[in-house]
């Protein structure tokens, strides 16, 4: 039987960080060999796979791995972008601004001559009139727009369902740069997933906690154009036990309360000057 195109990358871990770096080590060592849109002249091809990663208990310690590229402070202030908002003020892209955050489409969907739908909401009525119901979903895509940009979303649909208490949720992503962003996407992604949770159990009168998570993407990808960066997460895999490349929350308290109090300053700057910040 000949190998696969486009190899499967299939993860079922305890907690994010393992999940992630499983993820990541299975599309280095399998994944295509593809050229990208994004590649410089001399550039290696990306390594790629279709990945299908699921996190049994998403926020049992620990809960963020020490190799994830960028800091701390930028963890949580995408976390913010995604659950709060903080950069929809930044959609508009006749002004030379960005096309769209995913909070704002899953917010504020519009389509041409209709009245814009929240569909986080939405979801949230649809799971609280049928827990098990299968509609209760939310999509980012928009062909009308989408099509022609230079860098459409990658998050394509957000999926969640009640098992028992536990609110479940799928998403699934067009394309995911598997070491520079998938980390950052998983861990908003189920921050939203609790928000959902707590705010589905207002509605019913009853607690509902984040359960099961799967992060789905059809093109799992390492960039050539990073390989040697690459290697310093293979030497920290390598070099260091499970523990001591990943941080439980207690050990990150400090660092996020001064990620959030940074990332408010910022906000803030960014709505006195008009200037982009974080």
């Amino acid at each position: 039987m000949s190998s696969l195109t486009l190899p499967l990358v299939h993860v079922v871990a305890d907690t994010l960080p393992e999940a992630w770096e499983r993820a990541v080590l299975q599309t280095w060592e399998t994944g295509a060999e593809i050229a990208t849109q994004y590649d410089a002249d001399g550039d290696p091809p990306s390594r790629d796979a279709i990945a299908a990663i699921v996190v049994r208990d998403p926020f049992a310690d620990p809960r963020i791995h020490r190799g994830l590229p960028g800091g701390i402070d930028q963890l949580e202030a995408y976390r913010q972008e995604v659950v709060d908002g903080i950069h929809d003020h930044w959609v508009d892209p006749e002004a030379g601004k960005w096309e769209y955050t995913y909070h704002d489409r899953l917010v504020n969907y519009t389509t041409p001559g209709c009245a814009a739908t929240d569909q986080l909401d939405g979801m949230v009525q649809a799971l609280a009139q049928a827990p098990h119901t299968r509609r209760a979903q939310a999509i980012l895509w928009k062909p009308w727009e989408d099509m022609g940009i230079v860098d459409p979303p990658c998050l394509q649909r957000v999926w969640c369902r009640v098992f028992g208490d536990e609110l479940v949720m799928n998403v699934h992503m067009r394309s995911n740069d598997a070491f520079k962003a998938a980390f950052m996407n998983m861990y908003a992604f189920t921050e939203l997933q609790a928000e959902l949770a707590r705010k589905l159990s207002a509605t019913l009168g009853r607690t509902i906690r984040p359960g099961q998570y799967t992060h789905m993407a059809d093109s799992f990808h390492i960039y050539g154009s990073y390989f040697g960066e690459f290697k310093a997460f293979l030497d920290l895999v390598g070099s260091r036990p499970f523990e001591k490349r990943t941080f439980r929350m207690a050990d990150v308290e400090e660092i996020l309360a001064e990620a959030r109090a940074q990332v408010l300053r910022s906000v803030e700057e960014e709505k006195r000057t008009g200037r982009k910040g974080l």
